[in-house]
């Protein structure tokens, strides 16, 4: 099993930046495609951006050139740096791993982007 702890979420205002950390409790060698997931009110949960099993990165359309996601293995952390950030970036940030073919998902973190 492994738990995971979302931080770094708040306020900020258009054209902010934030970075989300996502705190494993294991060591993240053995966990598989680390991602970001939001979610906004009335909305699907959408990848935000992922590491995949080869290791590459994927962003969703509407991220790509603002987002970053990276990982940290001596701290089993995997982060989510957000520049330029708009107004319809707001929802609750989800972090997802696999690990040994079980889905774990973090509790989430808001973040409000104001006009």
């Amino acid at each position: 099993q492994v738990q995971l702890v979302e931080s770094g979420g708040g306020l900020v205002q258009a054209g902010g930046s934030l970075r989300l950390s996502c705190a494993a409790s294991r060591s993240i060698f053995s966990i598989n495609r680390p991602g970001w997931y939001r979610q906004a009110p009335g909305k699907q949960r959408e990848l935000v951006a992922g590491f995949t099993s080869g290791g590459s990165t994927n962003y969703a359309d509407s991220v790509k050139g603002r987002f970053t996601i990276s990982r940290d293995n001596a701290k089993n952390t995997v982060y989510l740096q957000m520049n330029s950030l708009k107004p319809e970036d707001t929802a609750v940030y989800y972090c997802n791993v696999f690990l040994f073919a079980r889905e774990y998902w973090g509790q989430g973190t808001q973040v409000t982007v104001s006009s």
